[in-house]
């Protein structure tokens, strides 16, 4: 391990002498050049006249002309399905071995979205990026020379004889260079672990054995993690056992709502890392030190982004695209703009929305935050609420009140005629729900113009129902939703709003 250590410390003093390269929109270009030259001959690429495409110098107007906006159903439907039958060059070159199953957290039923060895390289490609970057924290050799443990979905794959499925962070951890698992955690007996609580468990029961410097994974379930380890092992923080722990690398959810609480569980601060992983490729990574984790997008790794603006000349109000949705390149965007996600990549995913909204907070840098769904935003009545700004009303919430909130949910309801909020928030610490109503309200009429407008108007209560955390784990395993990628939906809507609602009727004598 110290030799190893050494090796990518030079590494990265290596890397940061290199100058990045500054014109994003020609690396677009040719990322897109290369993804519709290599699809040219199946049978999406025939059908959309990839081979002519393939010869222009710049072909992203006829590219966007062309190829139809796709979200999941769409894409399914037309090209995917047949892919999950074992069909060949259908929308990219070859069988699809592996299959990611994502719900995301707008539906019950799971998602298969496809994975080629062409878009693992550039996962394990954009995981090395992000070690890179960590030449702007400037950590010594010895901090490389600690173990990283990774705590995702299990690499004991569904195997029906076509294709190979699970989450996508238990494919692309099988499937890891060997030099690179021989000094990662938690060893291949235990990432193949199907049940979540026995692979914690198994964690916990080793967690004495590794020297843990870096930690990565969705937060609820870190916190988890350590508040079980620190049980198990009768500690006061996780630094009692993993003295040299000081990254933890996230993703998945804004960490907003956790941070208090793992800090609690901490000794020293640690530092955190956004990433942008999402079942369609490797996004983004946080480059540097910023105040709001925003994150480098990855222009340069066979993906091709499009944005388009948010709002009602592009969605309606269930958050669907509009047939005629303009969307615009990487160098189009502007600053504070939220912006759904448009990506091209190397598994067969061509102009696809892939449900997420980011703003740009650095066009330089070309750098990004989430801020939310496109499904998952409130607007009944022109209050155009974003889970950012319900994440960061509910973090300045539980700063003013000394309160630790993990997990919330919202939801839109009829009201006296008009309309309401009925918010469901987990915390283990008894607080009046009046208090709590005032403060998140106070909080997001700060934050949201509209939403203050529409308090006055439309929008004529704010409803609060305080819940312990564990309600919500709870619900997830109700679902068969435990896992490294689960998490829980901040906006409910649908089916899964009936099914939250029937669970907490359910449940009325949860106690604290």
């Amino acid at each position: 391990m110290p030799i190893l250590g050494s090796i990518i410390k030079s590494a990265i003093d290596i890397r940061s002498r290199i100058p990045a390269r500054k014109n994003v929109y020609k690396q677009q270009v040719k990322q897109l050049q290369k993804l519709i030259t290599k699809a040219q001959d199946t049978d999406f690429g025939v059908q959309f006249n990839f081979g002519d495409l393939a010869l222009r110098e710049d072909p992203i107007k006829i590219f966007q002309q062309t190829v139809p906006i796709y979200d999941y159903q769409g894409i399914f439907d037309a090209w995917w399905h047949r892919a999950l039958k074992g069909e060949r060059d259908v929308c990219w070159p070859g069988k699809i071995k592996y299959f990611a199953l994502s719900s995301g957290t707008s539906e019950s039923s799971s998602k298969h979205i496809p994975v080629t060895k062409d878009m693992i390289k550039t996962i394990h490609k954009g995981t090395l990026k992000q070690i890179l970057a960590t030449r702007h924290f400037n950590f010594s050799k010895e901090q490389f020379e600690t173990e990283i443990l990774f705590v995702g979905g299990s690499t004991n794959l569904n195997y029906n004889g076509t294709y190979f499925s699970g989450d996508l962070s238990g494919i692309t951890t099988g499937t890891q260079p060997r030099w690179f698992q021989n000094f990662t955690l938690p060893g291949p007996q235990i990432r193949s672990i199907v049940s979540w609580e026995n692979k914690l468990q198994e964690i916990v029961d080793k967690a004495k054995q590794w020297d843990v410097g870096f930690i990565c994974g969705v937060p609820a379930w870190i916190q988890i993690l350590f508040e079980r380890i620190i049980k198990h092992y009768n500690l006061k923080t996780i630094h009692d056992i993993w003295p040299n722990l000081a990254i933890y690398v996230h993703g998945g959810v804004a960490i907003h709502p956790y941070k208090k609480s793992i800090d609690a569980l901490c000794h020293k601060p640690l530092i955190y890392l956004d990433t942008y992983m999402a079942s369609e490729g490797f996004v983004a990574y946080q480059e540097r030190p910023n105040e709001l984790q925003a994150m480098k997008l990855m222009t340069d790794n066979k993906l091709f982004f499009e944005f388009i603006p948010f709002n009602e000349d592009n969605f309606d109000q269930e958050g669907n695209v509009k047939p005629k949705a303009k969307a615009l390149t990487i160098t189009e965007v502007e600053l504070d703009k939220e912006y759904a996600l448009l990506i091209s990549n190397c598994a067969g995913a061509w102009r696809y929305l892939i449900g997420d909204t980011v703003k740009f907070t650095d066009l330089k840098r070309f750098e990004v935050i989430i801020t939310g769904r496109t499904k998952h935003f409130l607007s009944l009545c022109g209050e155009h609420l974003s889970v950012d700004n319900m994440n960061r009303a509910v973090k300045q919430t539980a700063y003013d009140l000394n309160l630790m909130i993990n997990e919330y949910c919202v939801v839109g309801i009829p009201y006296q005629g008009l309309f309401a909020h009925q918010w469901f928030v987990g915390t283990d610490k008894p607080i009046s729900e009046i208090e709590l109503k005032e403060k998140i309200d106070a909080h997001l009429k700060t934050l949201n113009d509209d939403y203050a407008v529409e308090r006055k108007h439309a929008l004529k209560e704010v409803l609060v129902t305080v819940l312990p955390n564990q309600a919500f784990i709870d619900f997830l395993a109700s679902k068969n939703k435990l896992g490294g990628q689960s998490k829980f939906p901040r906006v409910l809507k649908g089916k899964q709003l009936n099914e939250w609602l029937a669970f907490v009727e359910n449940n009325k004598n949860i106690n604290f």
